[in-house]
């Protein structure tokens, strides 16, 4: 019996094969165990910020049932509270945040935590006016009145009326209701209410007096969402935007309502971006000034040049894509975990449609790739939505990789990402990757679309750890 060697360019190309695979699997390892930490410091401040009520006495005050309703409605309030600032650390794209799990799966979670919340704030109103009015033996609306002359109890109904109205507009029925724009706008008020809740809080001598844990804890709780937010939401990006000096350079027609914008500025490289990352972008003109722009970076950027590729998909993008050369621009960002960086697997599988080429084409162009380690489906409804197809497979990453076009409708009530010409030809998820277990699957498109690519892929027994997806939906 006789060993075959294998020959020593396939001998290193196996070690380094083995090598990145390892150090994806420790990279990966790493991220979860860090995504668990953060999941558990969130629940941490809640259960500290009843164990501290509950240090300071808080019950050694219950003696009855008014006063027993009066110390369950603290606490309601404290957590509610407690919960709404933890959704603004989480909106506050704090960086260490984006790279572990990522802005969508941070605000899924912020998300999550709105209703939650706003009950047990609600709670919190209502059991301690219940229980003042027992304990005083007055009327439950003579009391409300009286809360509401009072400038403190003034001011967290203020704070409770605009939290409501930021999660009623959250629910996604009445959210489709309203334009990216206005339901932005009602957003922000989640800022206010907190903040008009704050003297009516601190004004509670009994629960959080000066000189205790209790008050230093909440004040903290404060300054960290509130900070954040101001550093990462306000202070770097107009440090980074002053820094960079980008400006629009040429805006291109690649097809009816899709443009590519062309950005210029100093040391764009410096920002870091991973191909498939996104940015938020204001463009300072007399119609876009005023909101910011979520849009993937369709290229990777060079030490001068930049460029995004944007389709009209409302009124805000629409003016985006008017906008002419010269024009200031500030960005926030770079934002995601639609990297190379987070693959886990040896293989990669892509599947893009409409407007997902963007990210899809910067993270193939960013990805290290060797010859049959990568498949790319692009997914068409008809030769419109084309765009950009042709620069993926002249990618220098994709030389030796396989790219496939679907083209054409999908039939109707069968719930399937593929087109009926696909299906007809008996087009499966597996047999476009055949690996498909042996591969992370990339999904960029329409939300509906992307699910239903993610159900067959989930079906076929790919882990969920192996599918990342970036979405296009707010």
């Amino acid at each position: 019996m006789s060993l075959r060697t294998a020959p020593p360019g396939r001998q290193a190309d196996r070690a380094r094969t083995a090598s990145v695979d390892r150090t994806r699997r420790i990279r990966s390892r790493r991220r979860t165990r860090t995504a668990d930490l953060m999941i558990a410091a969130c629940w941490a401040s809640v259960a500290l910020a009843v164990s501290l009520y509950l240090a300071y006495g808080g019950l050694s005050e219950v003696t009855d049932l008014a006063s027993g309703l009066t110390a369950v409605g603290i606490v309601t309030g404290l957590v509610g509270t407690d919960l709404i600032l933890v959704m603004l650390v989480l909106a506050a794209r704090i960086p260490a945040i984006d790279r572990v799990v990522g802005q969508d799966v941070a605000m899924a979670f912020h998300r999550q935590l709105g209703k939650p919340a706003l009950y047990l704030i609600l709670a919190h109103g209502v059991l301690l006016t219940i229980g003042y009015a027992m304990t005083d033996g007055s009327n439950i609306v003579a009391l409300t009145i009286v809360f509401f002359q009072g400038s403190d109890m003034a001011l967290g109904y203020l704070g409770l009326g605009l939290l409501v109205a930021v999660v009623v507009t959250s629910v996604v029925a009445v959210r489709r209701r309203f334009s990216y724009e206005a339901w932005h706008l009602i957003h922000l008020l989640s800022y206010v209410a907190v903040l008009t809740a704050l003297p009516h809080q601190l004004s509670a001598s009994g629960v959080l007096a000066e000189g205790t844990l209790q008050r230093g804890y909440w004040i903290g709780l404060y300054v960290l969402a509130f900070g954040a937010i101001a550093v990462f939401r306000f202070a770097v990006p107009i440090v980074r935007s002053a820094r960079h000096g980008i400006r629009v350079s040429a805006v291109e027609q690649l097809a009816p309502g899709v443009v590519s914008i062309h950005l210029s500025g100093q040391g764009l490289d410096r920002l870091q971006t991973a191909g498939g990352q996104y940015a938020i972008w204001r463009f300072w003109t007399g119609t876009t000034w005023w909101h910011a722009h979520p849009i993937s970076f369709s290229a990777v950027p060079t030490a001068r040049s930049a460029r995004i590729t944007v389709r009209d998909l409302g009124r805000g993008s629409a003016a985006v894509g008017r906008v002419r050369p010269g024009t200031r621009v500030s960005i926030e960002g770079p934002y995601g975990i639609f990297t190379d960086a987070h693959r886990v697997a040896p293989r990669m599988a892509v599947v893009a449609a409409g407007i997902g080429i963007t990210p899809v084409r910067s993270l193939l162009e960013h990805s290290d790739l060797r010859p049959g380690e990568a498949t790319v489906v692009l997914r068409g409804g008809d030769l419109g939505e084309t765009y950009l197809w042709n620069e993926i497979g002249e990618l220098p990453s994709m030389r030796g990789n396989t790219v496939f076009s679907v083209m054409g409708p999908r039939p109707r009530g069968l719930g399937t990402w593929l087109s009926a010409e696909a299906l007809a030809r008996g087009v499966t998820i597996t047999s476009v990757f055949p690996a498909l277990r042996e591969s992370d699957l990339y999904v960029c498109g329409p939300q509906s679309w992307a699910d239903l690519v993610i159900r067959d892929a989930r079906a076929a027994g790919l882990p969920a750890a192996q599918i990342h997806v970036e979405r296009f939906d707010w």
